[in-house]
């Protein structure tokens, strides 16, 4: 039976119920299969059974060096932003919050996580004279650049590759109605991004079941109800983020993510401090609105960006360090 098909499950189930004896020696063979395989104490051993041997082969891992940083940036906190939902829109708006940024540089990093690729990024960043952030995160996650030449992170690529197969991916998904790949300046190495007619597209649960009955295994996001892109497994914006704050030592609780759609969502949740922007796309982040940690403001774009650093008091302890 395939555990994914609900047709093949209805018709097992019916099958047991109609045959008492058949029941009985089903039940009496998944009781002792759990015992053998699933309790903990058998999960246990058989992961010792495994580990041993290797263990017992394994020389001593030597830690890398921690990777050169830019001098001046500190480790204590971050405001992560999407770029196009948050930070554009009102002009006004965004010449407060760069300025807020540029007099708090040598207190708190700032980081840019955009679904646009690096070069797209740049020069809408340049056009709005939006400040290079110490990290830009492009491409919905795929890619991690920093400060201040734009050095890219090669281990998080190395990272992502795992399980990523992506002619595969493409070709299945030329098979399901409603889907239409978006032009070539809009794909990458690690990211397939298609238009979608959401009138007969599947949805994201059934898209994400049938790559997996093809043995493929993906991140798919869908946002602003008319675009669907598919990743690899291993990144996304949150991911992404969080990949940053463990190589550069700074702690979830003083991480501050802004979103407004639904590629930001996985950005906000967990440990981090959030803030979800007034024009955000009310559907797909409407499940957000049950989690307390997250704050959602009364304005828009980067207006709202700040008036959480005020919620929060954000900047109310951040002290430059020393040195």
């Amino acid at each position: 039976m395939d555990p994914l098909d609900s047709t093949a499950i209805a018709a097992a189930v019916l099958q047991i119920l109609s045959d008492w004896e058949g029941w009985q020696q089903k039940s009496t063979n998944g009781l002792k299969g759990a015992r053998e395989h699933y309790s903990w104490e058998a999960h246990a051993r058989r992961y010792l059974e495994i580990a041993k041997p290797i263990a017992e082969k394994t020389e001593p891992l030597v830690h890398r060096a921690p990777s050169a940083r830019r001098g001046m940036l500190y480790h204590d906190r971050a405001i992560f932003s999407d770029l196009d939902q948050n930070l554009l829109g009102d002009p006004q708006a965004l010449r407060e919050f760069t300025e807020l940024i540029r007099r708090n540089r040598k207190c708190v990093s700032f980081g840019i996580a955009t679904g646009r690729r690096l070069d797209s990024a740049l020069k809408l960043m340049r056009k709005n004279k939006i400040p290079q952030p110490d990290v830009l995160i492009t491409s919905l996650g795929t890619e991690i650049h920093y400060a201040p030449n734009l050095t890219r992170d090669t281990a998080w690529r190395n990272h992502i590759d795992h399980l990523w197969n992506p002619k595969t991916v493409k070709r299945l998904l030329a098979e399901l109605p409603g889907l239409k790949l978006q032009p070539k300046s809009e794909q990458s190495r690690f990211k397939l991004s298609y238009y979608i007619d959401p009138q007969i597209a599947p949805e994201k649960n059934e898209v994400v079941s049938y790559l997996h009955q093809h043995e493929q295994t993906a991140n798919v996001i869908f946002s602003f109800g008319q675009y669907l892109d598919v990743i690899p497994v291993r990144a996304s914006k949150g991911m992404a983020l969080r990949w940053f704050t463990e190589q550069w030592d700074i702690p979830l609780s003083q991480i501050l993510a802004a979103g407004g759609s639904g590629a930001d969502e996985d950005m906000m949740r967990g440990n981090t401090l959030a803030v979800v922007v007034a024009n955000r796309h009310e559907e797909e982040l409407s499940e957000l609105a049950d989690i307390e940690a997250i704050y959602f403001a009364s304005r828009p774009y980067a207006a709202g960006i700040m008036e959480a650093i005020d919620e929060y008091g954000f900047l109310d302890s951040c002290d430059i360090p020393d040195g």
